[in-house]
């Protein structure tokens, strides 16, 4: 079978995408229409295929992605030279519930977890160091290297300290999303130990901020504030070797899947991620939810111009008017500041083939599939219900991803088309869009996506994929793992003292 060097997404587009580069003078075929490229077109862009005028919108995924900034006719290279969004300030939405429940059979898969005293689940154990402050992160790092060379890491997963600049000068809202982030660090199952670290005097006071925790495992959970003792490293020591003694005889037990919460991301998005790896993450995101698991998407920012389709799955009204509540909360931020609503996407985004923020939206929600949404939540919330939960946290990937591992997520799933290496503090698996990514940075990706524009089917490739989320989950390192790339960023919004 010969393979498609274009694809039309949806019988109502105005474009196709080019899977492979065009040249000018090339001819295809659409829909019985013979179309010339009028422009060399690279590989992920979109031509047009019906002549449009100026004002005229532009259709993808069958939604209208912007509109054309002069006269254009078909085979025409479509891109930020003369397309614009068509988005502005805050809108009005009207609820219209599309609830489309899932037809996926229970195939009652397990993972190999760590179960908790309190019942939760972890993919790792891990013993972390949780700063109060950034005025610690030095003792933190010292900390570490002094168990991972005593230890040797022997019986556990890794040991980390989840430096951060903040915990003191900060004011209202920003005060409280450290402290808030910080408690679901704290708090998450994939610690099998955890010491936090404190200062004494910052903002962030620490008897508060172990209040926090609520009835958190005080075996596993410790406190030290170093300016209350002679020596912080040898009092820092003596309480990690009571955790690690402790972490180090959890063992892995099998767990049903529906246990697994399971982040969903994408930066550095492609023309092609719209097509392979956003969908197949989809695809995973509805098996996952129909075994009774949980999804997180969040990047609300990167729902503008789709955010309509996830508001209409919302399976209450309540559900629907959060929703509204958390996009234009987002966009009174942008206009707060004077950006416009629209500003994105990126420099690698247009390269690859994205031109307007309704462009990158379209594609970027495909990642939460059709499930209907059980959940919104605010920065900094821990998840309550499972489904799929929309989080509010900016498109920035490293503040974006911290936000799902923060609620409450064991991984995260990140598709790339450009490529990116970081990690945040739980797993954060690679899915690229396109095979040449992730032929060239096999040290980056853990799954390749690009296969569904290689003759791979969806059907084929879905199974595969659950297979290697749920590895990952029994212990498999990702490739942020394996490479040692991993950090937090806290969202900041006002006043630094």
């Amino acid at each position: 079978m010969e393979q498609a060097t274009f694809l039309k997404i949806n019988p109502a587009d105005s474009v196709i995408v080019c899977l492979q580069p065009k040249q000018k003078g090339d001819v295809i075929e659409v829909d019985g229409q013979k179309i010339t490229i009028n422009q060399d077109t690279p590989a992920g862009h979109k031509v047009l295929i019906k002549d449009a005028s100026k004002g005229t919108d532009i259709i993808k995924y069958g939604y209208p992605i912007g509109h054309a900034t002069t006269d254009l006719i078909a085979g025409d290279w479509v891109n930020e030279n003369n397309l614009k969004t068509n988005l502005s300030g805050t809108l009005e939405y009207t609820y219209h519930p599309v609830n489309e429940e899932l037809s996926i059979p229970q195939e009652n898969r397990t993972f190999r977890g760590y179960i908790r005293r309190n019942g939760d689940v972890g993919v790792r154990n891990e013993i972390w160091i949780v700063p109060t402050v950034g005025c610690v992160n030095g003792i933190a790092e010292r900390l570490v290297n002094e168990l991972k060379k005593e230890t040797g890491g022997e019986g556990i997963d890794a040991i980390y300290a989840w430096q951060h600049n903040y915990g003191c000068s900060q004011l209202s809202d920003d005060h409280e999303n450290t402290r808030k982030v910080l408690r679901d660090i704290c708090l998450h199952p994939n610690a099998g130990a955890v010491l936090v670290l404190s200062l004494g005097c910052e903002n962030n006071q620490p008897d508060d901020f172990m209040a926090m925790l609520g009835d958190y495992d005080k075996d596993r959970i410790r406190l030290l504030i170093t300016q209350q003792v002679d020596d912080e490293m040898e009092a820092g020591m003596t309480l990690l070797r009571e955790l690690y003694a402790i972490a180090k005889q959890d063992k892995r037990e099998d767990v049903p899947v529906s246990k697994l919460r399971v982040g969903l991301k994408c930066g550095g998005s492609d023309g092609f991620s719209g097509i392979t790896a956003n969908p197949l993450v989809g695809e995973f995101s509805d098996w996952l939810v129909a075994q009774g698991g949980t999804s997180v998407l969040t990047e609300v920012p990167e729902m503008f111009g789709a955010e309509t389709i996830l508001m209409n799955r919302c399976r209450t009204r309540q559900l629907f008017d959060e929703t509204v509540s958390m996009i234009n909360n987002f966009k009174n931020y942008f206009l707060s500041h004077g950006e416009p609503v629209g500003e994105n996407p990126s420099p690698g985004n247009k390269a690859g083939g994205i031109s307007t923020l309704e462009d990158k939206a379209l594609g970027c929600t495909q990642k939460c599939g059709k499930a209907p949404v059980s959940g919104v939540m605010e920065y900094g919330d821990r998840l309550s219900n499972t489904g799929l939960n929309l989080l509010s946290a900016p498109g920035n990937d490293l503040v974006a991803s911290t936000a799902l591992a923060s609620c409450g997520c064991h991984l995260v799933l990140f598709t790339t088309g450009r490529g990116t290496p970081f990690g945040t503090f739980v797993p954060t698996m690679k899915i690229a869009t396109n095979p040449d990514l992730a032929s060239r940075k096999k040290n980056w990706i853990d799954f390749s996506a690009g296969q569904l524009i290689e003759g791979r089917t969806m059907l084929e490739l879905v199974p595969e994929f659950i297979d290697k989320v749920l590895s990952v989950a029994s212990g498999e390192p990702a490739k942020n793992e394996i490479n040692d790339y991993r950090e937090i960023a806290i969202f900041k919004n006002g006043v630094t003292l």
